[in-house]
């Protein structure tokens, strides 16, 4: 039984578990107390001090954030020496910010701008310091843009890139005045161990880090008529742009927004999902190819476990980290980048229009899917596969620019040819779905049998948790893979960079004995990724994974290799999976990278 302790706050008795903080504990009498270095996801720092409260029989002001709650506390957290503090406080934030809010990206969605009008900071009576910080502006990653004059060095993103993802590209320097958020040698983040996930933008309180836009070059090629524009949207974009209209979290908006790409005047509006399933059909081939010639063939130069390949801030990261197990990858792109070869090979030829004429967007819940449109690897079409990257966040702003009541739009379905997909595909958003997903196709291809899980939900690799594993037993395979009988197939999930490491190193010291990871660099997965509304935390992350499987159950189809529009590829184009054109489309190998 949870111990308790009776406090009072604002004059009102209270009894609250042990160990729970002031800021916990108001919260949940309905109390808000300001906060801007505090976020859910990240370990207590205490730096910005803005939900400082009076605790009675102590002379300062305490961080509600990082002081647990004692028996018989006092607290106040609306007293005069409480607002008087904390609006000092956040005037001289200010003092040291860029507040030209008008031009800045995050203007409308900034913590520091919302206490600013909530506490009515009407006049400065600190002196401006800004131009004095001789503030840089380091826009040279495709990625992510990081401007020092909006920072208020609350090191959120520190503690981000630290303890959540494990890759430290962020870092204080520096003391008093002069501290600062740089990285490594200060040099711009496209030269340092960045994995571009976006999860420091997502927690940044402020403008000073923001995805880099390429809003204007899509609305240029939307209006050039010598151009066909193809849009693409993930799985995790459905459950998450709503939340950028005025949705509550959790909301599947499918129809809606395909409706709305269209009034946009996108030429095609098509769904990344087609190419979800066909990266299950290419990489469940190469999952079983890889363990016949393991077990059958005992060939001692196959890599396993196979770990998956669809998030490229994942990729990144082991290219970095881990470049020794490169050979772990799956050969396959991601399906952003396997709908981009194909848009300009297969889709140009069906539509008769030049691949040159042809502008491929894709909107995606990740900043690093901006990076990845970038490799070199990524223009197996002859041309670059993907030309334009917008987030969840982007699409908002196209939305509203384009003056769309979005509510009052009748729901619409995707154009046909690349437009089809299942449940399986669905899932890919959330943590856990590419392991499903597969292992509902793999199974039925070895065994005959749907997995024995009853409507298809392979709920023990479902979940939250950091770290996950699974284990399905083959029984009565069908001839041609009679080799697994009695194997059981084990499998791991991983999500978040730091979680990716732990995987990585037993895999690396020899302790692991799985056949199949699923990695994913953003916590919960692709809902959960660095380009999704802001605020993004585990309340939120659960709501749009409930989303997520609430609409793979919906659909007519939950299975990938029952996608007719991917029979039809294979029958009018590509041929066989892993054949001669796929292995030219739509696999590539990864290159290792400095750690430093």
């Amino acid at each position: 039984m949870n111990k308790k302790v009776n406090i009072s706050i604002n004059g009102f008795p209270v009894e609250i578990s042990a160990g729970k903080t002031i800021l916990e504990a108001a919260e949940e009498q309905g109390i808000t107390i300001p906060t801007l270095c505090h976020h859910k996801d990240l370990c207590v720092a205490g730096n910005c001090r803005v939900c400082v409260v009076e605790v009675a029989g102590q002379n300062r002001l305490s961080a509600a954030c990082a002081t647990p709650c004692e028996e018989g506390m006092e607290i106040l957290t609306n007293s005069l020496k409480v607002r008087n503090s904390r609006k000092q406080i956040i005037e001289l934030l200010l003092a040291e910010h860029n507040a030209d809010c008008t031009k800045c990206y995050r203007n409308g969605n900034c913590e520091l701008q919302t206490l600013a009008s909530e506490y009515k900071i009407m006049t400065q009576d600190f002196i401006e310091l800004v131009p004095l910080k001789h503030a840089s502006i380091d826009s040279y990653s495709p990625s992510i843009i990081k401007d020092d004059s909006k920072c208020i060095r609350c090191q959120r993103c520190v503690r981000t890139c630290a303890g959540l993802q494990g890759v430290n590209a962020l870092t204080v320097a520096h003391k008093g005045d002069k501290m600062k958020i740089t990285t490594f040698f200060e040099k711009a983040m496209r030269d340092v161990v960045c994995t571009n996930c976006g999860q420091c933008v997502n927690h940044c309180p402020t403008g000073a880090l923001v995805e880099k836009n390429y809003i204007e070059e899509v609305w240029e090629a939307i209006a050039n008529p010598n151009k066909h524009v193809v849009v693409q949207t993930a799985p995790a974009v459905r459950v998450g742009l709503g939340e950028e209209l005025g949705m509550k979290p959790g909301k599947s908006i499918t129809g809606k927004m395909v409706a709305a790409l269209k009034r946009l005047g996108f030429d095609s509006v098509l769904d990344t999902d087609f190419t979800a399933d066909l990266t299950i059909i290419e990489e469940g081939t190469e999952l079983l190819t890889r363990l016949k010639k393991a077990l059958v063939d005992k060939d001692k130069s196959v890599s396993l476990p196979m770990a998956t390949s669809c998030s490229p801030g994942w990729i990144k990261y082991i290219e970095h980290m881990f470049p020794d197990h490169l050979k772990n990858l799956s050969t396959c792109k991601s399906p952003q980048q396997m709908f981009g070869a194909l848009v300009k090979t297969y889709y140009a030829n069906a539509r008769n229009i030049k691949p040159e004429d042809i502008v491929s967007v894709s909107i995606m819940p990740c900043t690093a899917k901006k990076y990845e449109a970038f490799r070199p690897e990524m223009h197996d079409s002859g041309y670059r596969d993907v030309d334009y990257v917008l987030t969840t966040r982007e699409l908002a702003i196209l939305i509203k620019q384009a003056g769309l009541d979005f509510n009052k739009l009748e729901p619409a379905k995707y154009d046909r040819l690349m437009g089809e997909s299942s449940g399986a595909a669905v899932i890919f958003g959330a943590t856990g779905g590419v392991m499903e997903a597969a292992l509902r196709t793999a199974y039925e291809i070895v065994t005959g049998r749907e997995v024995p899980f009853e409507n298809l939900n392979i709920t023990p690799v479902r979940g939250v948790d950091g770290i996950r594993e699974a284990t399905i037993k083959i029984e009565n395979p069908v001839e041609e893979w009679a080799f697994l009988d009695g194997v059981e197939l084990k499998c791991a999930i991983a999500h978040g960079l730091i979680n990716a490491k732990s995987v990585m190193e037993s895999i690396r010291a020899g302790t692991s004995d799985y056949h199949f990871i699923e990695f994913m660099a953003c916590p919960g997965g692709c809902l959960g990724g660095g380009g999704q509304p802001i605020p993004t935390n585990p309340e939120i992350r659960q709501k749009r994974a409930e989303a997520i499987y609430a609409e793979d159950e919906g659909l007519p189809i939950r299975k990938s290799h029952e996608n007719h529009e991917i029979t039809k590829l294979y029958k009018d184009f590509l041929k066989e999976p892993l054949g001669e054109v796929s292995h030219h489309l739509l696999h590539t190998k990864y290159t290792q990278r400095e750690r430093y």
